[in-house]
């Protein structure tokens, strides 16, 4: 069976529920829009059901299930944490898994309202996350290295969104990135796909932090770079300084990797419904925002709070 064999609707996710965990079959089933790997499906209140529709996406429930756990208790935002298991059966043919439902409202469908607030938020959650890994954590793939190792990814969204007009000011921020020094601590973990529609929103601030099956041991670059792709104008530099904990070269380096992931988002709204799960047409509208803030906010310095600055490259693109 393929997975475009394989529909998933409210009532397959109440059958699977009566014959695994009878007990939650009789709560209210609402599917959640949009979702990638994952189809969501709210159950009640407080839980929602996690269905994979790809075929990378069980491997990936299975990395949350291990993982989260661990994580959750220690992080000062809400997050997912799975609560049941769900097997593969004659009804469905992969693992799924029933997690706490995050209140709020997606970044990508709302906005930011009270800035300082959610910049002090991010900075605490970040800092309770990126702490040092153990060995036996994941690592990844297609992120979590040096931006020079991304610089196909880049050049292929960057000629296909990237406006005439503002093509020498992003050049200059990714070369900037590449020159930067990579990470020279410990691997730490990094949820690794902190963007508008992993976040959500409720009171103008920020809430919660969803979908973490991309986590990985590696460079907080890569989750720093949200304090251009999530907050509001102006508010990285609190961000920094509230994180305290970044040097200039990974500043730098969460900059670059903030003006790749807005050009990711660009080029996702302008494919819209044509082939995603959902469509993401605000998406587009997201990243191009996220890249102006990029381009307007510059590079915050480090050491405001204790932690010196590093070095200036002899070849700065700035």
């Amino acid at each position: 069976m393929t997975d475009a064999e394989i529909e998933i609707t409210a009532d397959l996710v109440r059958e699977l529920l009566r014959e695994q965990h009878p007990d939650l079959a009789g709560l209210a089933i609402s599917e959640v829009p949009g979702g990638w790997g994952n189809q969501m499906w709210r159950l009640g209140d407080e839980l929602a059901v996690r269905m994979p529709r790809t075929e990378q996406a069980p491997a990936l429930q299975l990395k949350e299930r291990r993982w989260l756990p661990v994580l959750a208790p220690r992080l000062p935002l809400p997050v997912p944490e799975p609560v049941r298991t769900g097997e593969p059966s004659a009804r469905f043919p992969k693992l799924w898994t029933v997690m706490t439902w995050v209140p709020g409202e997606p970044l990508d469908h709302t906005a930011i309202r009270r800035g300082d607030h959610a910049a002090d938020v991010l900075a605490g959650f970040l800092g309770a996350l990126h702490e040092e890994a153990p060995a036996e954590a994941p690592a990844s793939e297609d992120r979590g290295g040096h931006p020079g190792e991304c610089t196909n990814g880049f050049d292929q969204f960057f000629h296909s969104v990237v406006p005439d007009s503002l093509a020498d000011d992003v050049r200059a921020v990714w070369d900037d990135a590449v020159a930067a020094p990579g990470w020279a601590g410990p691997p730490v973990w990094v949820h690794g796909d902190l963007h508008p529609a992993n976040v959500v929103v409720a009171d103008g601030t920020l809430a919660g932090v969803v979908d973490f099956d991309s986590l990985f041991a590696g460079d907080p670059a890569w989750d720093l770079a949200a304090a251009w792709v999530i907050l509001p104008a102006g508010a990285a530099a609190r961000f920094f300084d509230g994180y305290a904990r970044a040097d200039e070269a990974t500043i730098r380096r969460a900059r670059g990797l903030a003006a790749l992931k807005s050009l990711f988002l660009m080029q996702m709204g302008q494919n819209g419904d044509r082939g995603l799960p959902g469509g993401k047409p605000a998406w587009g509208p997201a990243g191009r925002a996220a890249l102006d803030r990029v381009l307007r906010d510059g590079v915050p310095r480090a050491g405001t709070r204790g932690v010196p600055p590093a070095p200036e490259p002899e070849t700065s693109a700035f």
